[in-house]
């Protein structure tokens, strides 16, 4: 399957669920840059489940726009699984989802270190009613764009779990 179509098909899948369960779905995406969020509206009709999306590249903008602790940041670094949850909370908070997802890591080419290498990344789920969660994943280095896709997808399938 073309990793495009089926990036296309896990959003049809994600709004179709969370319509059918009447729920509202946030991002805060980092290395995505809105690439779940553009998959998610990029089909007539997702308005009534994807209730907005955050971007929030720089880690001024984590704390700004999502509430993410300056000290968090500092001690773990935006590339964490206690950032991800951080920025999953938040968003559930400055949102009016019921579910929220966020994606941070290291998409590269560059910015990788050997203890954050290139492909690090890590997603976060936050729901009311629901302990926040966050996973590691850990991609091949086969370039941004590759990085990117799977991040997005990997997402998307975690809100079908």
């Amino acid at each position: 399957m073309n990793p495009e179509s089926e990036l296309g098909d896990l959003a049809q899948q994600v709004l179709s669920r969370y319509r059918a369960i009447g729920k509202r779905i946030a991002t805060a995406e980092s290395c995505t840059g809105g690439l779940i969020a553009a998959a998610l509206t990029a089909i007539p009709g997702s308005s009534d489940v994807f209730e907005r999306g955050f971007v929030t590249y720089s880690n001024q903008a984590k704390i700004d726009m999502l509430g993410v602790d300056a000290g968090r940041l500092e001690r773990f670094g935006a590339v964490s699984a206690e950032t991800a949850a951080a920025m999953a909370r938040g968003a559930l908070e400055f949102s009016k989802a019921e579910v929220a997802i966020s994606v941070t890591g290291v998409a590269g080419p560059g910015g990788g270190s050997a203890q954050k290498p290139v492909g690090l990344v890590f997603i976060g789920i936050a729901g009311h009613g629901a302990p926040t969660r966050a996973q590691e994943c850990r991609f091949a280095d086969l370039g941004r764009h590759f990085i990117r896709l799977e991040s997005a997808k990997t997402a998307l399938r975690l809100l079908l779990a």
